[in-house]
């Protein structure tokens, strides 16, 4: 038997997730995987929601290390550089955005109060800083789930074929559009 640690529990979970998809997760496959008992694996994690929990914050990594706004950037720009590297980030793994639906960012509210104070300062109310970035992120969530069920096949006749990416950015434009709006920020 290998003995393991929380860190490589999750790493290999994470691959694992990127070979069968989420579907196909279970602590049985990762127990095989690591050549340890499944039994094992509650030392590290006591449910398999546990072990998603933390697999859902590890693959976030990237966009959670990502710089934060400093006084003087414009807001405008960082909000839609903000949500660009949040997309991204949910592309990096297979089923990332489901892996991440519904995960609760634990590790990161520092971060989000650092967000959220920037655009403050930057004259947005901050309830609509709040929900502009509840917003941004469901919307971004979506349109990850749609783009990584995409199969890749054409669709039907008469139905338009889907530009994941350029759907997301129009669709970010007209958030930050409204969110300009409902603020009445100026510049």
């Amino acid at each position: 038997m290998t003995k393991v640690n929380r860190e490589v529990v999750v790493s290999e979970a994470l691959a694992l997730l990127d070979e069968v998809g989420l579907d196909a997760v279970s602590t049985r496959r990762l127990a095989a995987r690591l050549n340890v008992e499944q039994p094992s694996l509650y030392w590290h994690f006591r449910t398999k929601k546990d072990l998603l929990a933390a697999m859902a914050q590890a693959a976030m990594a990237p966009h959670a290390t990502a710089p934060l706004p400093e006084p003087g950037d414009d807001w405008r720009e960082w909000f839609l550089d903000n949500t660009r590297s949040f997309r991204r980030t949910l592309l990096l793994r297979r089923d990332g955005a489901r892996l991440h639906a519904g995960s609760t960012p634990a590790g990161d509210l520092e971060r989000l109060r650092h967000k959220m104070e920037f655009l403050v300062a930057a004259g947005v109310p901050e309830r609509d800083a709040r929900m502009a970035m509840l917003a941004a992120s469901r919307f971004t969530v979506g349109c990850v789930l749609e783009e990584q069920a995409d199969d890749g096949a054409p669709p039907p006749a008469g139905v338009p074929v889907v530009e994941h990416e350029q759907a997301f950015e129009a669709g970010l434009a007209l958030v930050l559009t409204g969110l300009v709006h409902a603020a009445g920020v100026r510049d």
